[in-house]
């Protein structure tokens, strides 16, 4: 990842005003399939790759996780992550995920939340994953769907009145780097087709155990009833992966 726009004293604190870095998991509309969608951490060595607040290594020393660490590229994430209750349990490593090595097989679950999208190649990121985990380990992650990403501008088409019109999906098959606004500032995002997803993990000795296009709880839509419109397209994609 050649830019940290997390490490960015502006954006950084208007991050920390989304209502997931303030409330965690339980405020993340994608938590619930995620979850789901996990094996057991009890005993297991676990690897957060972008792990930004720590909330999923959190949630692994609760789940009696026996070896936890996170790696981010961000100062001010880790800074966040070193302040959860269980950090005494992490190892927080500063660094950009695909500089990263490991031994072979030391982790039994690698997981990634929302991360991977900021990096030019999954491929190496999958390469890097494969060598350490264990066989039969789990590759669990979420990334920005490609029906979000493709276009790149990452909004709605509105119409005369102002109301959403529709979510526009163009050059789908051009992959590659794309610039969006978040959060007010320009940030570079990289787009995949599902097929590219699927079929890198397929290249590198996993099989898919389960693949999720989450939609917000029936619970959430009830507090947040803006997020309604996250029914009408999918913002995010989760792939489960077992190494073979």
């Amino acid at each position: 990842m050649d830019s940290n726009i997390f490490d960015d004293t502006s954006f950084f604190e208007k991050y920390s005003e989304m209502e997931r870095s303030k409330h965690g998991l339980e405020a993340a509309g994608e938590w619930s399939s995620f979850k789901e969608m996990m094996p057991s951490l009890k005993g297991a060595h676990v690897l957060d790759l972008g792990c930004g607040y720590g909330w999923h290594l959190e949630y692994a020393a609760t789940e009696g996780a026996e070896r936890i660490v996170g790696v981010d590229i961000s100062e001010k994430m880790l800074k966040r992550a070193a302040e959860q209750p269980h950090a005494d349990q992490f190892t927080l490593i500063h660094s950009p995920i695909e500089d990263v090595e490991f031994e072979s097989h030391e982790f039994d679950v690698v997981m990634s939340s929302l991360a991977l999208h900021y990096l030019p190649s999954f491929k190496d990121v999958v390469e890097i994953v494969r060598d350490c985990l264990t066989i039969n380990g789990t590759f669990i992650f979420s990334v920005e769907h490609p029906v979000y990403t493709a276009e790149g501008s990452q909004d709605w088409y509105y119409d005369a009145s102002g109301q959403k019109a529709f979510w526009p999906v163009d050059d789908y098959y051009s992959e590659g780097e794309r610039e969006t606004d978040f959060l007010g500032e320009k940030v570079r995002k990289y787009h995949r087709t599902l097929s590219h997803y699927i079929q890198v993990l397929l290249d590198n000795e996993f099989s898919i155990k389960g693949i999720d296009e989450p939609i917000p709880t029936q619970e959430m839509l009830d507090q947040h009833p803006e997020m309604k419109d996250e029914l009408r397209r999918p913002m995010m994609l989760i792939i489960s992966a077992r190494r073979k």
